[in-house]
C-alpha cells in the first residue's frame, strides 16, 4: 500500500516558492544588465566567473558541471556557443589525452573584468541591501547546508 504524500505546510510552501521565485526574480534581473550593458548572458557570467576563480583561470569540463551543478551535456553545449564567441577555448590535458580543460580566452577575462564590477553592485542592490548581516549569514550557512546534504546524495 502506498503510502500518502508529506505535503508541504503553509510555511514550508511558502519558503519553497518563495526561494525559487526569489531566484528567478534576481537572476532575471541580473541577466537583463549583464545582457543589455555587456553582451553575457547569465549562464556566460556563471562560467566565467567559476573559471575566473580557479588556478590558471581553467577546469576540467567535469569539474565545471559539478560546480555549477549542471549536466555535463548542457556544459558542452553552452562551452560550444561560448567559444564560437571566442570568451573561452579548450586545452588538451596533458596527464590524460581523453581529458580537457577549459579555459577563459582574453575576451573572457575582458569580458568578465568588464562586467564584474555592475554585476556586484547589483547584487548588492537588488538582494544584500534588503537583509540584515544576521541574515545574510544565516542564509549563507542555510544554503551551504543544502548543497553539501544534496551533492553526498548524488
Amino acid at each position: 500500500m502506498d503510502e500518502a504524500p508529506h505535503w508541504l505546510d503553509p510555511v514550508e510552501g511558502r519558503a519553497w516558492r518563495g526561494m525559487l521565485r526569489m531566484h528567478d526574480l534576481l537572476v532575471n534581473q541580473t541577466g537583463r544588465t549583464l545582457q543589455r550593458d555587456f553582451g553575457l548572458s547569465a549562464t556566460d557570467y556563471s562560467v566565467l566567473a567559476e573559471l575566473t576563480r580557479a588556478p590558471g583561470d581553467r577546469l576540467r569540463i567535469q569539474d565545471l558541471a559539478k560546480v555549477l551543478g549542471w549536466e555535463k551535456s548542457r556544459v558542452s553545449h553552452h562551452l560550444a556557443r561560448m567559444t564560437k564567441r571566442g570568451l573561452v577555448g579548450r586545452e588538451e590535458c596533458a596527464d590524460d589525452g581523453r581529458g580537457a580543460y577549459v579555459v577563459v580566452s582574453r575576451a573572457g577575462r575582458e569580458a568578465i573584468e568588464a562586467a564584474a564590477p555592475r554585476h556586484v553592485e547589483d547584487v548588492r542592490r537588488l538582494f544584500l541591501d534588503h537583509l540584515t548581516p544576521g541574515q545574510i549569514a544565516l542564509l549563507a550557512e542555510i544554503t551551504d547546508t543544502v548543497i553539501a546534504k544534496n551533492e553526498t546524495s548524488q
